[in-house]
Protein backbone atom coordinates (compact mmCIF):
# COMPACT_ATOMS: atom_id res chain seq x y z
CA UNK A 1 0.00 0.00 0.00
CA UNK A 2 1.26 3.55 -1.11
CA UNK A 3 2.19 6.28 1.74
CA UNK A 4 -0.29 8.47 0.15
CA UNK A 5 -3.10 5.92 1.13
CA UNK A 6 -2.31 4.82 4.39
CA UNK A 7 -2.92 8.76 5.36
CA UNK A 8 -5.72 9.06 3.09
CA UNK A 9 -7.63 5.68 4.39
CA UNK A 10 -8.57 6.40 8.16
CA UNK A 11 -10.10 9.73 6.75
CA UNK A 12 -11.83 8.35 4.08
CA UNK A 13 -13.54 5.72 6.48
CA UNK A 14 -14.11 8.00 8.94
CA UNK A 15 -15.97 10.51 6.54
CA UNK A 16 -17.76 7.31 4.77
CA UNK A 17 -19.34 5.86 8.14
CA UNK A 18 -20.80 9.58 9.25
CA UNK A 19 -24.39 9.63 9.30
CA UNK A 20 -25.63 12.20 7.66
CA UNK A 21 -28.99 14.20 8.34
CA UNK A 22 -31.81 13.27 6.68
CA UNK A 23 -32.68 16.80 6.02
CA UNK A 24 -29.34 17.10 3.70
CA UNK A 25 -30.06 13.85 1.08
CA UNK A 26 -31.94 15.21 -1.13
CA UNK A 27 -34.58 13.09 -2.62
CA UNK A 28 -34.14 12.37 -6.78
CA UNK A 29 -37.00 11.21 -9.17
CA UNK A 30 -35.55 8.92 -11.67
CA UNK A 31 -36.60 11.63 -14.51
CA UNK A 32 -34.80 14.05 -12.99
CA UNK A 33 -31.78 12.77 -14.50
CA UNK A 34 -33.70 13.35 -18.38
CA UNK A 35 -33.96 16.49 -19.54
CA UNK A 36 -37.08 17.98 -19.99
CA UNK A 37 -38.77 16.23 -23.57
CA UNK A 38 -36.72 13.35 -23.45
CA UNK A 39 -38.85 11.40 -21.11
CA UNK A 40 -41.07 9.42 -23.93
CA UNK A 41 -44.34 8.91 -23.01
CA UNK A 42 -45.47 5.60 -24.33
CA UNK A 43 -49.65 6.65 -24.09
CA UNK A 44 -51.53 6.45 -27.20
CA UNK A 45 -55.34 6.90 -27.57
CA UNK A 46 -57.37 4.00 -27.33
CA UNK A 47 -59.55 4.41 -29.87
CA UNK A 48 -56.27 4.62 -32.32
CA UNK A 49 -54.78 0.92 -31.02
CA UNK A 50 -58.11 -1.13 -30.99
CA UNK A 51 -58.79 -3.63 -34.06
CA UNK A 52 -62.33 -4.31 -34.31
CA UNK A 53 -63.40 -8.13 -35.65
CA UNK A 54 -66.59 -9.41 -37.13
CA UNK A 55 -68.47 -12.22 -36.92
CA UNK A 56 -67.39 -13.22 -40.25
CA UNK A 57 -64.22 -13.51 -39.26
CA UNK A 58 -62.27 -10.16 -40.68
CA UNK A 59 -60.76 -7.77 -38.93
CA UNK A 60 -60.00 -4.26 -39.36
CA UNK A 61 -57.36 -1.71 -37.88
CA UNK A 62 -57.44 2.12 -37.96
CA UNK A 63 -54.61 4.03 -38.71
CA UNK A 64 -52.82 6.86 -36.59
CA UNK A 65 -54.83 9.36 -39.05
CA UNK A 66 -58.06 8.25 -38.52
CA UNK A 67 -59.48 7.45 -41.85
CA UNK A 68 -57.31 4.81 -43.33
CA UNK A 69 -57.90 1.18 -41.97
CA UNK A 70 -56.08 -2.26 -42.80
CA UNK A 71 -58.39 -5.06 -43.68
CA UNK A 72 -57.88 -8.99 -43.10
CA UNK A 73 -58.91 -12.28 -42.20
CA UNK A 74 -58.49 -13.43 -37.99
CA UNK A 75 -55.96 -16.02 -37.27
CA UNK A 76 -59.01 -18.25 -36.23
CA UNK A 77 -60.21 -17.61 -40.20
CA UNK A 78 -56.73 -18.58 -41.45
CA UNK A 79 -56.11 -21.97 -39.41
CA UNK A 80 -60.05 -22.74 -40.30
CA UNK A 81 -59.03 -22.80 -44.21
CA UNK A 82 -55.74 -24.25 -44.20
CA UNK A 83 -52.96 -23.90 -46.27
CA UNK A 84 -53.95 -20.84 -48.46
CA UNK A 85 -52.98 -20.98 -51.91
CA UNK A 86 -54.29 -17.86 -53.49
CA UNK A 87 -55.59 -14.27 -52.67
CA UNK A 88 -57.67 -12.36 -54.90
CA UNK A 89 -57.28 -8.34 -53.91
CA UNK A 90 -59.00 -5.33 -54.75
CA UNK A 91 -58.31 -3.08 -57.35
CA UNK A 92 -57.21 0.34 -56.07
CA UNK A 93 -59.97 2.93 -56.14
CA UNK A 94 -63.11 0.30 -55.98
CA UNK A 95 -65.85 1.43 -53.84
CA UNK A 96 -67.29 -1.46 -50.76
CA UNK A 97 -70.02 -1.25 -48.49
CA UNK A 98 -69.93 -2.71 -45.10
CA UNK A 99 -70.61 -6.43 -45.74
CA UNK A 100 -69.58 -6.64 -49.86
CA UNK A 101 -66.91 -8.58 -50.77
CA UNK A 102 -63.75 -6.98 -50.45
CA UNK A 103 -61.32 -10.09 -51.82
CA UNK A 104 -61.21 -13.80 -51.27
CA UNK A 105 -59.33 -16.40 -49.77
CA UNK A 106 -58.66 -19.71 -51.51
CA UNK A 107 -56.80 -22.72 -50.04
CA UNK A 108 -56.23 -26.48 -50.59
CA UNK A 109 -60.00 -27.11 -48.56
CA UNK A 110 -61.97 -24.37 -49.37
CA UNK A 111 -62.41 -20.74 -51.00
CA UNK A 112 -63.87 -17.47 -48.71
CA UNK A 113 -64.53 -14.28 -49.46
CA UNK A 114 -63.40 -11.32 -47.30
CA UNK A 115 -66.14 -9.30 -46.40
CA UNK A 116 -65.35 -5.47 -46.00
CA UNK A 117 -66.42 -4.54 -42.20
CA UNK A 118 -66.57 -1.05 -43.05
CA UNK A 119 -67.78 1.06 -46.34
CA UNK A 120 -65.09 3.24 -48.05
CA UNK A 121 -62.80 3.56 -51.01
CA UNK A 122 -60.07 0.74 -51.81
CA UNK A 123 -56.43 2.37 -51.46
CA UNK A 124 -54.83 -0.67 -52.47
CA UNK A 125 -54.37 -4.49 -52.16
CA UNK A 126 -51.49 -6.09 -50.03
CA UNK A 127 -49.29 -6.86 -53.27
CA UNK A 128 -46.98 -9.00 -50.81
CA UNK A 129 -49.68 -11.79 -51.27
CA UNK A 130 -49.91 -11.71 -55.37
CA UNK A 131 -46.57 -13.33 -54.75
CA UNK A 132 -46.63 -15.36 -51.29
CA UNK A 133 -50.12 -16.41 -50.84
CA UNK A 134 -49.10 -18.81 -48.05
CA UNK A 135 -48.09 -15.64 -45.81
CA UNK A 136 -51.45 -15.21 -44.48
CA UNK A 137 -51.47 -18.23 -42.54
CA UNK A 138 -47.83 -16.99 -41.52
CA UNK A 139 -49.19 -13.45 -40.13
CA UNK A 140 -53.09 -13.37 -40.95
CA UNK A 141 -53.33 -10.18 -38.21
CA UNK A 142 -50.01 -8.74 -38.99
CA UNK A 143 -48.25 -8.32 -42.23
CA UNK A 144 -50.94 -10.37 -44.36
CA UNK A 145 -53.78 -7.62 -44.46
CA UNK A 146 -55.68 -8.09 -47.75
CA UNK A 147 -56.91 -4.57 -48.47
CA UNK A 148 -56.23 -0.85 -47.17
CA UNK A 149 -59.29 1.48 -47.58
CA UNK A 150 -60.05 4.88 -46.80
CA UNK A 151 -62.55 4.53 -44.83
CA UNK A 152 -66.17 6.60 -45.19
CA UNK A 153 -67.75 6.72 -41.99
CA UNK A 154 -65.49 5.93 -39.00
CA UNK A 155 -68.49 5.59 -36.62
CA UNK A 156 -69.35 2.39 -38.76
CA UNK A 157 -66.39 1.04 -36.31
CA UNK A 158 -68.05 1.57 -33.22
CA UNK A 159 -70.86 -1.67 -34.54
CA UNK A 160 -68.31 -4.14 -34.68
CA UNK A 161 -66.75 -6.49 -32.11
CA UNK A 162 -64.04 -5.87 -29.74
CA UNK A 163 -60.94 -8.65 -29.19
CA UNK A 164 -63.32 -10.12 -26.18
CA UNK A 165 -66.72 -10.20 -27.88
CA UNK A 166 -65.19 -11.84 -30.84
CA UNK A 167 -63.16 -14.29 -28.79
CA UNK A 168 -66.19 -15.29 -27.36
CA UNK A 169 -67.93 -15.85 -30.47
CA UNK A 170 -65.45 -18.13 -31.84
CA UNK A 171 -65.84 -19.96 -28.07
CA UNK A 172 -69.68 -20.32 -29.07
CA UNK A 173 -68.84 -22.47 -32.76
Amino acid sequence: MSAAARVIRPFASRALAQKLPLSSVRRVSPAAGFPRGTVRSFSRSAFLEVKKYTESHEWIELADDGKTAKIGITEYAAKSLGDVVFVELPEAGAEVAAGEPVGAVESVKSASDVLSPVSGVVKQGNEILNDKAKFINESPEGDAWIAEIEVKDVAEIDGLLDADAYKATIDEE
